[in-house]
């Protein structure tokens, strides 16, 4: 199967500016797509109508083709096939430069048809496609605006009339949008097949009608490489044919199961759908009542989302201006006093309230179901701050060494004095599972210099590892990971990490995961370090893939416990065992009180990644590694365990004579 960037069809509907985010990205490389296709076209037309500047037309496309590894498409990363074989085709070309003489009616058919047939076909539905996309948008939100002024008073003949047109321009859009989805993931692979046909027809011209050049074309590696494409083009044409019929499958599943949205409010002869009042994280489009303007209230459709303890807003069209745009903060959900309730303002149905100490927030939603949803999900978070703030929080004192020590007692904490200070965490006397607000977050991995160990290259003497995780640089790597039993690589971007007090629970994980994403969010931190994350039997590696250096290097028993994140298939967690060096002990031998301490006290941390592939293959890995790490353990000690027995009977026999 070819990896190909895709839109995802189930986000159509919501139209998230996330999504216009990612749609922006595969329309620009369409435009791309088109120029560049565009640019072949004129370069065969140029070999067609020109004769006597075949050579220079010849040499232009070679150039061309080379010239695409530079056009920085936004879905292509690095060399890819298409490129390589653009480049080896363009090889090609430079040889047959010196032919001076062509067959007109056989380049029209073999060099311009699959050009002409893509630009005027493929690219113009797509063209138009866009235009229909445009207009089924604006007819959406217009008509979504008209619904939400209609007033409690308001007669319900007209109403049901609105709620219909609704419920027409919103299926229109959905269609549209499917459909334009689909044509933009079906040219990742028609790009393809007829960027690379138009050269192979060139080439087969070539061989074909120039007897001058039959020893210059007649030869055994390039009719084994024409096969090679043709057999990759017929793939990539499998491919296209079974994704149609994919997607195909996928629109009309959508489509079934998307009946109940098309409508602003659910008519009455429609499936009763309860609210969900479990949820701990909600999204959606809200109307959002801001300043007055004169005597009247402004309202205004925005994204929302609720990131941690702050609920997000983000303008559809911010998305567009600046991509790097993540969200303002509407609402702190951990202030004091804070409440969410139903509320009746400006005439207008399904309103409600979020009224604290600093602010009020006045937000309307489509419909009664999508109100009581985001009143009990607030409501959710609200209590679970407030759960958070009622565990007692650890005291630190300073002992006469100089060293802090924790008393995370509930009786200790009781009896701290005034003069006493006391460090604010989340903390449970329960569980081990929480975390350690006080502890920065580190947001990025340290790259190691060109002088530490690369994995390719030899050096003499142990490798020393890396320490971006505050690692002792004493510690070397281990030289047994090349030789693994089991090995599994995956492309991973390092989100952050901090220390916790727990060695596992998904809980953690998870509100550690929820943490740094939102400090990330806060503070506006977009950068993220991408590593190739090697998952072995030996242990697990992080390496720099710009130049093959080890970054850090975990051993398989201090990792404690992995976890994907319930909401989001890409993000996940795991907690290590922090080793420290030894405190020297005393002068005679006996360990010393700091190595006492530091044995009954070890500390976790949680790192956090974001991979390219779903988490849970990643935790699968993991999983399958600590497997056969421990077979392997279980074998060497029945190993041992047999080669100790014959010294034992031999013993047994010399002592009986």
């Amino acid at each position: 199967m070819l990896e190909v960037e895709q839109l995802h069809f189930e986000d159509a509907l919501e139209d998230s500016p996330h999504s216009r985010h990612l749609l922006l990205v595969f329309e620009k490389d369409a435009m791309m797509i088109k120029k560049y296709s565009q640019n072949m076209q004129n370069c065969c037309q140029r070999i067609m109508s020109a004769q006597n500047e075949l050579c220079s037309a010849t040499q232009s496309l070679a150039q061309l083709l080379r010239s695409y590894e530079h056009q920085d498409f936004p879905l292509e990363y690095g060399d890819s096939v298409l490129a390589i074989t653009l480049r080896q085709f363009a090889t090609f070309l430079d040889d047959i430069s010196s032919v001076h003489q062509v067959l007109a009616q056989q380049f029209s058919e073999t060099m311009i048809y699959p050009l002409n047939k893509f630009l005027q076909a493929d690219m113009e539905e797509i063209t138009t496609m866009h235009e229909m996309y445009k207009i089924a948008s604006n007819e959406h939100e217009q008509s979504i605006s008209k619904y939400m002024k209609q007033t409690i008073k308001k007669d319900d003949k007209d109403r049901v009339e609105i709620n219909r047109e609704i419920h027409a321009n919103r299926k229109r859009f959905h269609q549209t949008a499917l459909h334009y989805y689909s044509s933009l993931n079906a040219l990742q692979f028609k790009k393809k097949c007829f960027l690379l046909e138009p050269i192979m027809g060139f080439l087969h011209a070539q061989r074909t009608c120039f007897q001058m050049g039959q020893d210059m074309m007649v030869k055994s590696d390039i009719e084994q490489f024409l096969g090679n494409i043709g057999s990759s083009v017929q793939e990539v044409h499998t491919e296209l044919a079974k994704e149609t019929q994919k997607t195909v499958e996928i629109i009309e599943t959508i489509e079934k199961q998307s009946q109940h949205k098309y409508f602003a409010e659910p008519p009455p002869d429609m499936p009763f759908i309860p609210p969900n009042t479990n949820l701990s994280n909600i999204t959606g489009y809200l109307f959002c009542r801001t300043k007055q303007v004169l005597l009247t209230a402004k309202w205004e459709r925005l994204y929302f989302f609720t990131q941690g303890k702050f609920l997000m807003s983000q303008p559809k069209e911010e998305v567009i201006k600046n991509p790097e745009f993540a969200g303002s903060l509407v609402i702190d959900l951990s202030d004091e006093g804070i409440v969410v309730e139903s509320c009746q303002i400006d005439d207008r149905r399904h309103t409600f309230q979020i009224v604290s100490s600093k602010k009020t927030v006045i937000l309307q939603a489509e419909n009664y179901r999508e109100r009581d949803e985001w009143i009990a999900t607030l409501n959710n978070i609200i209590r679970e701050r407030e759960f958070t703030k009622l565990a007692p929080a650890p005291s630190k004192k300073k002992d006469s060494s100089g060293q802090s020590t924790e008393n995370i007692s509930a009786a200790s904490a009781t009896q701290t004095g005034p003069n006493q200070s006391t460090v604010a965490s989340i903390s449970t006397t329960a569980s081990s599972e929480t975390l350690i607000l006080d502890t920065p977050i580190q947001f990025d991995l340290i790259s190691p210099s060109e002088e530490n160990r690369a994995v390719s290259s030899p050096q003499s003497g142990p490798p020393k590892r890396v320490n971006p995780f505050d690692q002792a640089s004493s510690i070397v790597l281990n030289p047994a990971f090349d030789n693994a039993a089991f090995s599994e690589t995956f492309t991973t971007r390092f989100l952050g990490s901090m220390e916790v007090k727990g060695d596992r629970g998904e809980q953690l994980v998870h509100s550690t995961i929820r943490q740094i994403m939102a400090a990330r969010a806060i503070h506006n931190v977009f950068k993220m370090t991408e590593s190739l994350m090697v998952v072995s039997s030996e242990g697990m590696r992080l390496i720099d893939p710009s130049n093959n250096i080890v970054r850090v290097e975990f051993a398989l028993q201090d990792i404690s416990f992995w976890s994907a994140h319930p909401d989001n298939n890409r993000l996940f967690g795991f907690i290590t065992r922090n080793r420290t060096l030894a405190a020297p002990g005393s002068a005679d031998g006996k360990p010393s009180e700091a190595d006492k301490n530091q044995n009954a006290s070890p500390s976790f941390s949680c790192h956090v990644f974001e991979s390219n592939t779903t988490a849970e293959d990643i935790c699968q890995a993991i999983s399958t590694a600590t497997k056969v790490a421990f077979q392997a353990l279980m074998a060497e000690d029945q190993y041992l365990g047999e080669k100790e027995r014959p010294s034992t009977n031999t013993s047994s026999s010399s002592s009986s004579a």
